[in-house]
Order: structure tokens, then sequence, then C-alpha cells
């Protein structure tokens, strides 16, 4: 047991952590858990506040980020499971814009009528 916390004590009171502390790939992940805590607190929320547009580009922009946090040397973990867990709730949130919009289908057809809308004004 002595062992284990004497390499942990030596570990964290090393140049690279202390260098690690102060780098971008640590403190960038950092501030980027405020979007996926803000998800996870709005869970609670009326899904009525949810912007469905807003859900799916934080969606596709998590996943983007997920893949550039792996594929990055040195794989930068921390920034992964950030993206990891904001993927996850933004796909929640987006479930329920859908149940509270009437599903899939009400949503798609809202979506399609609204941009023919808009191609139509501008032709």
């Amino acid at each position: 047991m002595a062992s284990w916390a004497s390499n942990f004590a030596q570990k964290i009171g090393s140049k690279e952590f202390r260098s690690y502390l102060m780098s971008t790939h640590f403190w960038g992940p950092v501030a980027n858990w405020g979007i996926p805590l803000s998800a996870i607190a709005d869970f609670s929320s009326s899904p009525e506040k949810i912007s469905g547009k807003m859900t799916t580009a934080l969606t596709f922009y998590s996943l983007l980020f997920m893949r550039f946090s792996w594929m990055v040397n040195p794989r930068n973990y921390l920034l992964f499971a950030c993206h990891a867990t904001n993927e996850v709730a933004q796909l929640v949130q987006l479930s329920r814009y859908v149940d509270y919009n009437g599903g899939i289908t009400q949503v798609l057809k809202k979506n399609v009528s609204a941009f023919k809308e808009k191609a139509d004004k501008s032709a």
C-alpha cells in the first residue's frame, strides 16, 4: 500500500505532470466540461426550452471532437471523455425534443415545410 502511495506521489510531483497541468491539453477539456454539465443540468427543465437546431449542432460538434481527441498525438483522454459525455447528454436532450414535438415524423414534417417556405421566399 505504501509503495502505491509513494508511486502516486512521485507521479504527481514530477515535472511532466506539472507541465501537463499547465498545458491546453489539460485546461481545454476542463473548460469544455461546462457544456455537458449544462446539458445534464437541463434534464429536469421543460422540453419546450430545447432548441432542436442547437442540440443537433452540439451532437455533431461532440462527434467531431471525439474523433479529434482520439486521433491527436498524444491522445487526449480527458477531452474524449468530455465529448463522449456531451454526446450522450445531447442525444438525451434531442430525444426529449423529438418526443415533446410529436415524434420524429412531425419534427421532420415541420422542418421540411419550413425549409420549403424559405426556399419559396428566396426564389
